[in-house]
């Protein structure tokens, strides 16, 4: 099984400590991309660009991914313009031509683009990695930002339409490849 790391969003105008769990969103992010290079498994950069005039929009200050990850050289980034990165963003036809089949995910935000990914990549068969406390948000005028971690990684995705699983036992995938 083919096995890649998507960073989703990380960008530097959204990446603060205003993120739920930030330390150890930070540090566990950072755990899974220095093992996934270690281990010849593929990280994958996606930067979300809300348009011309917008704060988070290419060319700004800001839209490049956080410095806590900042991609290497020959690392793939791809840009999107919706929530989903398998839309008109070049991302599914680059998998699928690599033979990629397992998707560990991580990034910003979780209620959004997270959301997104993780069912949108079930919808296209690719088997989806949620590694825990690898991806964040903030709170909203529902919920507040531990409320909707929880609610996506421990009762909407898990055993639906993701893996969600321990650090641990994604850097055993990534090893094992």
């Amino acid at each position: 099984m083919s096995s890649a790391l998507l960073v989703v969003d990380a960008q530097e105008l959204i990446t603060n400590n205003k993120l739920y769990a930030y330390d150890k969103y930070i540090e566990n992010v950072s755990t899974l991309i220095a093992e996934s290079r270690k281990n010849n498994v593929e990280v994958i950069y996606i930067r979300h660009d809300d348009g011309e005039g917008q704060p988070l929009s290419k060319g700004n200050s800001g839209f490049d991914v956080c410095r806590e990850f900042i991609p290497k050289n020959g690392e793939s980034v791809f840009d999107k313009f919706v929530n989903s990165p398998f839309r008109d963003s070049g991302l599914l036809g680059y998998l699928r031509k690599n033979g990629v089949n397992r998707l560990i995910i991580t990034g910003l935000q979780t209620d959004y683009c997270i959301d997104a990914t993780v069912k949108c990549g079930f919808e296209h068969g690719f088997e989806m990695i949620v590694p825990e406390y690898c991806n964040s948000t903030v709170d909203n005028e529902f919920m507040t930002a531990d409320q909707t971690y929880h609610y996506y990684n421990d009762f909407m995705w898990k055993d639906r339409y993701a893996q969600c699983v321990s650090v641990r036992e994604t850097i055993d995938m990534i090893r094992s490849k």
